[in-house]
């Protein structure tokens, strides 16, 4: 079974947004505006076997999330 990867889109208390991959120390980038993390983000993901976005509102509530690739399990109905 493949390892999901997962790309959080996260607050930074300065109002800079963070993309950070699960598991790493420290940031893969920093942007001012939450589009472009989302959209850096996104290329993380998608270049994984098994990828998934996770963006959080500013409050840190999730916001929505985006799968790539197939999901290595499936589920009746």
């Amino acid at each position: 079974m493949s390892n999901r990867k997962v790309v959080r889109v996260l607050p930074e208390d300065s109002g800079d947004w963070a993309v950070k991959s699960q598991g790493a120390k420290r940031a893969d980038s920093i942007h001012s505006n939450k589009d472009d993390a989302i959209e850096r983000a996104k290329e993380i993901a998608k270049n994984a076997d098994l990828g998934q976005v996770v963006i959080y509102k500013q409050d840190g509530k999730i916001q929505t999330e985006y799968t790539y690739r197939k999901d290595p399990e499936k589920y009746p109905g």
